[in-house]
């Protein structure tokens, strides 16, 4: 009889660790309150991002903090009492973004970027969902010569990690996308991610492949979490399941069910809000205006504009000013049509203070085990976490040392 292993959210990363470990041949059971792919992995921009071998800092020149301070910019915004709340991972996010611990953890966090397009691409041949995917890279577009010229020089530096790109002078952008502003100054074409025409979509063409192949999938609200004897016991208030190990992959939830087994991780939340747009004209690829701070994405729904990050917690109501904002200035970016919603989404981000996710058993206890806190970088990474965590739990050789990724470095530091 085949092993159970229950998984706890059905996010990118949920789905892929329960596709990957019913690959093995366990029996998985997927549990979550939403059906797959209708949390945070429904609203990103949808790109597996391999040129995103440099982790999201904390901002720590004046220029940056003093232009953020008055929280009306449209790249970051914040909220002082969830601030106050997580000022210590905060802080520790802070300090981890200064320049020599960043060195260190940028070539682990790369080491996992590196492997994205192909687990995907597993995945995404399995579930016979090509039709999702473009491959096509994506714009990053800039304002002012200066700024181009400074993220060229950067991604100069990143052909270390085997990324690839294009610099597109004006004449080579408004060919590209002539329906943008000509007073753009040019663009980076970065040429190897990979886009999703819906996000949640793939998450649940995963899932599908993953009912198919005999995975178990629950829909309902987890209730409670613990140990009994030799089992994991996970209560949904309509019933109660067993299995040997527990996967722990509820994204920016994740911290809140394993301070109740003892653990306190220094979990903190980004929120990004996102609206589709009708446009008269077309847009060729996904765009990222760099200098301001959000992205246009030529989705089935429409064109989706994407905010950039709120520093909020879970619980907290939305504020849908930061959006506001960005749509102001997409306008003059490219011809935006009318709203297509009458409310904007919005979605948590799980974050942790040196930018890494957890991935991997929890030492202190038995048949326990973590996939969270990929930041922005969930939907990217997923298919590899699930490939990582198999390879862990069967005692194969992975791909990198998974040190760097334990939960223990936060109780050991």
């Amino acid at each position: 009889m085949a092993q159970e292993i229950t998984v706890l959210g059905a996010g990118m990363v949920g789905v892929s660790v329960a596709w990957h470990l019913q690959q093995r041949g366990y029996a998985v059971r997927l549990v979550d309150r939403r059906a797959p792919g209708e949390e945070t992995s429904y609203g990103n921009a949808g790109i597996i991002q391999r040129e995103a071998v440099r982790p999201y800092a904390f901002p720590r020149d004046l220029s940056t903090l003093l232009r953020v301070a008055p929280n009306r910019a449209v790249d970051i915004r914040y909220r002082p009492l969830d601030v106050l709340k997580s000022a210590r991972p905060l802080f520790g996010y802070w300090q981890s973004s200064a320049a020599g611990r960043y060195a260190k953890i940028q070539p682990q966090y790369a080491a996992l970027i590196q492997q994205a397009l192909e687990t995907h691409e597993k995945m995404i041949q399995a579930a016979d969902a090509e039709h999702l995917i473009r491959r096509e890279g994506y714009l990053e577009v800039f304002r002012t010569t200066a700024a181009l010229e400074a993220e060229a020089g950067l991604a100069e530096q990143d052909q270390q990690y085997g990324v690839e790109y294009q610099l597109l002078d004006q004449a080579a952008l408004a060919q590209r996308e002539p329906h943008l502003s000509t007073e753009l100054k040019g663009a980076i074409h970065w040429t190897q991610p990979w886009t999703a025409r819906d996000p949640g979509a793939l998450v649940k063409a995963y899932a599908a492949d993953f009912v198919r192949a005999g995975g178990e999938l629950v829909t309902a609200d987890i209730q409670s979490i613990r140990r009994q004897g030799q089992q994991w016991e996970v209560s949904t208030g309509q019933q109660k399941v067993t299995s040997e190990q527990l996967v722990i992959a509820l994204g920016p939830w994740s911290a809140h069910w394993l301070a109740r087994l003892g653990l306190r991780v220094p979990l903190f939340s980004k929120r990004g809000y996102h609206m589709h747009y009708a446009s008269e004209h077309p847009l060729h690829h996904w765009v990222m205006d760099a200098e301001v701070g959000y992205l246009l994405a030529p989705m089935q729904a429409g064109i989706r504009l994407t905010s950039g990050a709120e520093l909020s917690g879970l619980e907290t109501a939305p504020n849908f000013a930061q959006l506001a904002a960005a749509e102001q200035v997409a306008r003059g970016l490219f011809p935006l049509g009318e709203r297509l919603e009458a409310t904007p989404w919005f979605g948590s981000r799980p974050c942790l203070p040196d930018m890494k996710p957890v991935i991997g058993p929890v030492a202190s206890q038995t048949g326990l085990w973590t996939a969270f806190g990929h930041g922005h970088q969930g939907f990217t990474l997923g298919p590899l976490t699930g490939q990582l965590i198999g390879q862990m739990m069967e005692k194969e050789p992975t791909a990198m040392p998974m040190t760097p990724y334990a939960l223990e470095r936060f109780f050991t530091e």
